[in-house]
């Protein structure tokens, strides 16, 4: 039985409970009706349902992570004995080829008999699994459906007991999000330390090669091929571009919304502008690559200008061009923020719209639009799909925009993919690559929470 029926019928099951719990609470209310209840009918039927549906749910989700690790166990006591005597990288393999060919996958071409079956009896499993799983999920749910039932009475506090839990579950959904950021940021942090204990750190902040393809034979040359530096002005370079172009598109037409605009064009406007922060990164990444790299190649060749289709250049416009809503929006939002008393005072000394706007709105707002304009910072930083198909992966340590760069995070992707082995530091680089991005982001965003920070305890 597919997990998802399972979830859906005990959907449907806990809002069959709702309306039980509901009915029930009335029929126990009696001519007096609602008044005589503690808590509205509706919590009462809440009530019921989440003592129907969340012990199932327990059920669920402990089923989910225990069942692999028992089936799999279950498995690997039926393989013969030679195999269980492996150790290491074969029986992983082994263990591996088994679980494709439980999946449907293609078939290897090293399959044994004892492989197949191994695969069907994990399906075997499997199958008896789920609808063991469901049985006692129903079995949960039908016993908290009965318990809960005999306890609705008027002076049952329904609405305490619902509102608890719910500050129970929002509770347990923020520290899964805690919890979540903290692993990510632990498991990228030994990965690193791992490769720092290959590579010296001095060698991979410092040194300008970047060629991590294959690994040289003296220490000195291998550590020379992890260089950061290239990588890292690529970032900052193609950066700065799309900044120069997001930046004075953004502001200008942020003054336009929230200055000039009246209320019906700046209704239509501001939504067709962030329209361009709906479009998926990919879409952008191809425009640059069929469209914007060729045409800069070629106004270059009118010109007398060698501007190489997958440049800098090329990468920068068309992020810029991504990042224009994300500016506009934050600025817009920061003027509009700006109190009417001071262009009030300034239109009543005499000053035009335009002197307001330079010299009250525009200085007042200017600490919050330095901090949106630090998270558009951030937000090209970590820019991925843009630079792999606009630029490549040439690390090149030029101030030249014409010519192709690279960044760091088309560089994780890089060394991510293919079929270097994973222990390597030719892998391990890439969680290097990504702690300096988190590092410098994280940077990034604290400099433009304090400045915007700063910005709204002058105002408030």
């Amino acid at each position: 039985m597919n997990v998802f029926l399972i979830i859906a019928i005990f959907l449907v099951f806990s809002a069959f409970a709702y309306r039980k719990g509901t009915q029930k609470a009335l029929a126990t209310a009696g001519r007096d009706g609602v008044a005589v209840l503690h808590s509205r009918p509706g919590y009462y039927g809440t009530y019921l349902a989440l003592w129907c549906g969340l012990p199932a749910v327990l059920v669920l989700g402990l089923w989910m992570v225990l069942e692999p690790l028992i089936v799999q166990q279950v498995v690997i006591g039926s393989l013969p004995d030679d195999v269980r005597a492996l150790g290491g990288d074969d029986f992983n393999l082994i263990l591996t080829t088994i679980q494709i060919l439980a999946r449907g996958g293609p078939q290897p071409s090293n399959v044994q008999p004892y492989m197949v079956d191994a695969a069907a009896r994990i399906n075997d499993l499997a199958a008896i699994g789920r609808w063991a799983m469901f049985a006692v999920m129903l079995s949960v749910a039908i016993f908290g459906f009965a318990y809960a039932q005999r306890l609705i009475a008027p002076s049952l506090r329904a609405r305490n007991r619902v509102e608890q839990v719910i500050k129970y579950l929002l509770i347990i959904c923020s520290c899964v999000a805690i919890f979540t950021t903290i692993g990510i940021v632990l498991s990228v942090l030994f990965e690193s330390l791992h490769f720092f204990s290959m590579v010296p750190p001095q060698d991979f902040f410092f040194h300008t090669v970047w060629d991590p393809g294959f690994p040289r034979e003296d220490a000195d040359n291998a550590a020379n091929d992890f260089g950061l530096v290239p990588l890292l002005w690529g970032t900052i370079f193609i950066s700065f571009i799309a900044m120069m172009v997001a930046g004075p598109i953004g502001l200008l037409a942020a003054v336009y919304l929230s200055e000039y605009a009246r209320g019906q064009v700046r209704a239509v406007a501001k939504p067709l502008l962030e329209i361009l922060a709906g479009i998926p990164t990919v879409v952008y990444g191809f425009f640059a690559l069929v469209t914007v790299g060729p045409a800069l190649r070629d106004f270059g060749l009118t010109v007398g200008l060698d501007i190489q289709a997958s440049s800098a250049l090329t990468a920068g416009l068309v992020m810029g061009i991504m990042i224009i809503p994300f500016v506009s929006s934050l600025s817009d939002d920061i003027i509009s923020q700006v109190p009417r008393s001071l262009r009030d005072g300034s239109y009543g000394l005499g000053a035009t719209r335009s002197e307001t706007i330079k010299k009250v709105v525009f200085p007042a707002a200017l600490p919050g639009i330095v901090g949106g304009l630090l998270l558009a910072v951030s937000r090209a930083f970590g820019e991925t799909m843009i630079v792999v198909m606009a630029v490549g992966a040439a690390a090149n340590l030029t101030a030249n925009p014409f010519e192709s760069v690279t960044t760091v995070t088309v560089m994780i992707v890089k060394q991510l993919t293919g079929d270097t082995e994973f222990g390597s530091p030719q892998t391990l680089v890439a969680f290097a690559l990504g702690l300096t991005l988190f590092v410098i982001t994280l940077c990034l965003n604290i400099i433009a929470l304090y400045v915007v920070r700063k910005y709204r305890e002058q105002y408030e």
